[in-house]
């Protein structure tokens, strides 16, 4: 069990006011807020141990590199990664899934398809409609039915020997469905496909096993799991970050340079150009280990109470629709009011200091399969209370009232 009051004071923004009401942040999905223990830990590293790392034999530099270094195999076991060089540090969900789909663009030819769903962020999209463009391959899109859910028989059919990587996050950041990620990555595997999960969504409420999984690559952000921004990792099967050229040239990631040639430094610095993201790197590893002393179990169970008890209430509004009602689904409740414009809900709502998302949520295609142009979503992490929900259910009534 969760001592959600204790928590809560672990999170100095949730104390604040928002137009001179008591905040209730309901956009987790979009970003978590750091509790204080990562606040401490960022101020910690540039005021004790700021220096660039892997370069200096000085003793900041050793002990900025060793504290890196140790996030990064803090970040192996929490996936439970075979090896700690198959974990790299990236900007971000987009920037791995960016790295991936650019090495994939060097190894694919013409009649070669790409697999992505109906169900993707943008970010899991127009890369793999880069390579499309730079190789000639193929881009098809597995379907999903009215409750969010992917069509299976139809990833069956698309799924041919022409398929050289399957990539589809883990949960939808629009609607909240949890996808069958594990049938996917098997059906995937038989016929010879990589497969790329992007779990930016899925990381805040679940713990991956990525041996367990078998993906070939799992990417997600640092921002979402209570870390700083501007942070991620890429994981990646030995095997095929072996087989991908490097996605960035510059120091770090050589092993030899001479103006006639360069050879590449072994994994995973040959990924890693430049100086890194060094505090947030280290930080992130921070924010991991208070996640994981909640216990991910007791994260999601508190969750899914959450989840059931916002869909309830929100239902209780007449001319009120949710969009995502998949049988598996997280804590993320799209709605909206009939007649009335999402981002409109979005300004009122805020007014009476309840933060929500509101718009396409970087997942357009799925507004066009409903034939709306946004929504208004809530997005519940741990942190948050049923108190605050009917707090968010009053502002909804208050924003129909005036709008209707």
């Amino acid at each position: 069990m969760l001592d959600i009051k204790a928590i809560r004071k672990d999170f100095p923004i949730l104390t604040q006011s928002v137009n001179g009401k008591p905040l209730v942040y309901f956009d987790n999905a979009a970003t978590a807020q750091k509790p204080k223990v990562v606040e401490d830990a960022i101020i910690h590293y540039y005021e004790t141990i700021n220096a660039n790392i892997h370069r200096g034999v000085h003793t900041l530099s050793q002990l900025a590199t060793d504290a890196y270094e140790e996030s990064r195999k803090k970040i192996q076991a929490h996936l439970n990664a075979k090896h700690d060089y198959e974990v790299l540090f990236t900007a971000g969900t987009t920037f791995g899934i960016n790295l991936v789909a650019s090495g994939f663009g060097s190894l694919l030819k013409a009649g070669d398809e790409i697999l992505i769903s109906a169900l993707e962020h943008h970010s899991n999209i127009v890369p793999w409609q880069f390579a499309c463009e730079r190789s000639g391959a193929t881009l098809k899109v597995i379907p999903m039915n009215l409750e969010g859910e992917l069509i299976m028989e139809e990833f069956d059919r698309l799924l041919t020997s022409n398929t050289k990587i399957v990539a589809v996050n883990h949960i939808s950041n629009a609607l909240g469905t949890i996808n069958p990620i594990k049938e996917i990555i098997e059906k995937a595997h038989k016929v010879g496909a990589a497969v790329l999960i992007d779990g930016a969504q899925a990381t805040p409420h679940v713990r991956p096993d990525v041996q367990d999984l078998d993906c070939d690559f799992y990417v997600f952000s640092g921002h979402k799991v209570c870390g700083p921004t501007g942070t991620g990792i890429l994981y990646g099967k030995e095997e095929w970050l072996n087989k991908l050229p490097p996605y960035q040239g510059g120091g770090e990631m050589i092993k030899t340079v001479t103006f006639e040639k360069t050879t590449y430094a072994c994994l995973p610095h040959k990924f890693e150009a430049g100086t890194p993201n060094i505090a947030g790197g280290i930080v992130l590893g921070v924010a991991l280990d208070y996640l994981n002393e909640l216990g991910f179990e007791n994260i999601e169970a508190y969750e899914h109470e959450l989840l059931e008890y916002g869909t309830k209430r929100l239902l209780e509004i007449e001319g009120l629709k949710i969009y995502g009602t998949a049988k598996e689904k997280t804590s993320v409740i799209s709605f909206n009011l009939e007649g009335i414009h999402p981002y409109d809900v979005g300004v009122i709502v805020d007014k009476l200091g309840v933060a929500v998302r509101t718009g396409h949520h970087c997942t357009q295609p799925i507004m066009d399969f409903f034939g709306i142009p946004g929504t208004i979503r809530a997005s519940f992490a741990f942190y948050n209370t049923k108190e605050e929900i009917d707090v968010l259910v009053e502002a909804v009534k208050k924003a129909q009232m005036m709008l209707s």
